[in-house]
């Protein structure tokens, strides 16, 4: 009888804690639905200052110099003014191989040549989890001194890409203030802002590392750099208008830490293999656009805010057309 009573408490026990996750669940849906409500301001679109990130074959000479001007035929009908050209990624030490950027300068030259008015800047970056140890100063002087060296090839800046970077890391901040030494034009991304109270320190139990940056940590590493890009992806959200209200809620909290002066980014996923299938359904270039357009038209105008499209070799011409449609026109 007795190990009966336990085993019906500890049924119990269950029902009621998978009840509270249900409920938590609903409620977060309910809120993220309710951020996707209404008509973006008609003023609510690119004001020219959006990004791209570019893969790797820009650097490492499968690219050419016809490439580049076929890529400046679509950007110049575009709002995007940044590209972070991916030359990295960092060794475990924090080195830079420069064998993995052979054609850098090329590519630098070619794309100022083509597209005088985009900034050029090296992406950089590294897993940090159980792979680079930025808390280890020798690692963070190796990445340092990649940094000057890939300088060399004419870049107009660094944006740096480690991920994941938990909330409250000095280490990371000593690195970014370091950087300005090598650099004028300093970007990162980063992870979401914790969009609800309890859904970091949740988030983390889950993952075993932060999903989620607290506000005020999100504030110090602005205040460090001139650029930051929102990855707003594989948000988890299982349909389009959650996604939707996803991005609408990291962007309205962003443009209040981000000060004007400053360039915000929100990650639109122009990719199409998220892992999961209600993912790929659910995230798109479309739904970014929208979200951003409602968080601004709360906000208000605000010129150094876009959208970044990640990445040029997995986007297709269905989801260009929804940047130009949805977020440029």
């Amino acid at each position: 009888m007795m190990i009966r009573t336990v085993v019906r408490r500890g049924l119990r026990l269950i029902a009621l804690a998978l009840a509270v996750v249900v409920a938590l669940a609903g409620l977060l849906a309910v809120a993220l639905r309710l951020q996707f409500t209404g008509a973006p301001a008609a003023w609510a679109k690119s004001t020219g200052n959006d990004a791209l990130w570019l893969g790797h074959a820009w650097v490492d000479g499968r690219r050419t110099e016809r490439d580049v001007e076929r890529l400046a035929v679509r950007l110049r009908a575009t709002g995007i003014k940044d590209v972070y050209v991916h030359s990295g990624p960092f060794e475990w030490d924090g080195r830079l191989d420069p064998a993995k950027h052979p054609k850098a300068a090329d590519l630098v030259t070619w794309m100022h040549r083509h597209l005088p008015g985009v900034r050029v800047s090296a992406w950089l970056g590294q897993s940090v989890k159980n792979g680079l140890d930025l808390d280890d100063a020798r690692s963070r002087a190796n990445v340092l001194a990649g940094v000057a060296a890939v300088m060399k090839a004419g870049y107009d800046g660094v944006h740096y890409n480690f991920e994941p970077i938990g909330d409250g890391d000095t280490e990371f901040l000593d690195l970014l203030e370091r950087t300005r030494t090598y650099t004028k034009l300093l970007s990162t991304s980063t992870p979401q802002i914790e969009p609800y109270p309890l859904m970091r320190p949740v988030g983390r139990l889950v993952l075993g590392h932060d999903k989620y940056w607290s506000q005020g940590y999100f504030r110090e590493v602005v205040n460090r750099v001139d650029q930051v890009a929102i990855m707003t992806y594989d948000s988890g959200a299982p349909a389009q208008s959650l996604y939707g209200g996803y991005v609408a809620r990291q962007a309205a909290l962003a443009l209040d830490l981000v000060p004007d002066g400053k360039s915000l980014f929100v990650g639109a996923p122009a990719y199409h293999d998220h892992g999961l299938p209600w993912l790929d359904a659910a995230e798109s270039v479309a739904m970014a656009a929208e979200g951003a357009r409602l968080a601004l038209s709360e906000h208000g105008r605000r010129e150094r805010f876009g959208l970044a499209l990640y990445v040029d070799f997995a986007a297709t011409e269905e989801d260009w057309k929804e940047y130009m449609t949805r977020w440029l026109a």
